[in-house]
């Protein structure tokens, strides 16, 4: 039996004093946007293009449209928002940096409140970073940024066959470890900038290029409470490099990384404002 008074389990509800905490968590982070030279953009909630960001689509939430096409909720926002502005709205605005505030959706019932920035044309992802770290300043807030590069498990994959990007989604260490590699097992436990240096004396020349793209990242973000995170792999499919996650303990404040769309190489992130409310509630 359902009661009246009953939400989905995953669905969110803001009241009182937690609607105002939404509310000014989302006024800080357009103000700083703005400042910036961001526009804000309200994408439709629903979209033919999810399964191109989504790497599982058991997680899509799929309707049909009155043509009987398959579409679904929006799980998330990122390539809709390059597509609508590349594919829509093309010559008629010359605008790249874009913000939303808007929340995803995934299956069964799952909502996810996000303000999030898309910087179209841009390969520095220091330039969108180094935003987010001004709205967590602002928001009083201190998360521990962790950067991955994308192609470093991608190319271990081509160097050993008995690897697949599931382990690195998972975090298969014993299974790493196990290849009996020296190089390997201390890339593994890379955590700080200090390690970096004796490693890259070891590693494969691909390996050192794209563990140099994380050095000058922490570098050129200006960011101190730093960690290092080579094994990494996120998956949503677009990611193709440097990437980050903010973390508090065990909860993950915003995801960042560069990707492509078509041949349009952009940077961006989003911050999971609920994730940040339910923290802010707790004090």
């Amino acid at each position: 039996m359902i009661l009246e008074h009953e939400i989905p389990n995953g669905s969110k509800l803001y009241f009182g004093a937690s609607a105002k905490i939404k509310r000014y968590i989302e006024r800080v982070a357009s103000e700083i946007l703005d400042a910036n030279g961001f526009e804000e953009i309200v994408t439709p909630v629903f979209s033919y293009h999810q399964h191109r960001s989504i790497a599982d689509e058991r997680e899509l939430i799929r309707l049909s449209d009155d043509k009987n096409n398959s579409l679904s909720l929006r799980a998330d926002a990122t390539i809709d928002v390059v597509r609508i502005i590349q594919k829509r709205l093309g010559d008629n605005t010359a605008q790249k940096k874009w913000y939303y505030i808007q929340p995803v959706y995934t299956y069964p019932t799952t909502e996810q409140y996000q303000v999030g920035v898309e910087y179209m044309g841009e390969s520095n992802l220091a330039s969108v970073m180094g935003i987010a770290n001004d709205i967590f300043k602002s928001l009083d807030v201190a998360p521990l940024m962790q950067i991955s590069n994308m192609k470093i498990p991608q190319i271990l994959v081509e160097m050993f066959d008995t690897l697949e990007l599931d382990d690195f989604r998972h975090i298969n260490i014993d299974k790493f470890i196990s290849l009996g590699v020296d190089w390997l097992s201390e890339l593994v436990y890379l955590q700080h900038l200090e390690q970096l240096d004796p490693l890259l004396k070891i590693v494969p020349e691909a390996i050192r290029v794209e563990l140099k793209k994380m050095r000058a990242l922490c570098e050129d973000a200006e960011c101190n409470n730093t960690v290092l995170a080579p094994m990494y792999y996120a998956k949503m499919l677009y990611y193709d490099e440097l990437f980050f996650r903010a973390i508090v303990g065990n909860e993950v404040y915003a995801r960042g990384g560069r990707y492509k769309n078509n041949d349009l190489t952009s940077v961006g992130f989003a911050i999971y404002t609920d994730t940040i409310c339910e923290a802010k509630e707790g004090k």
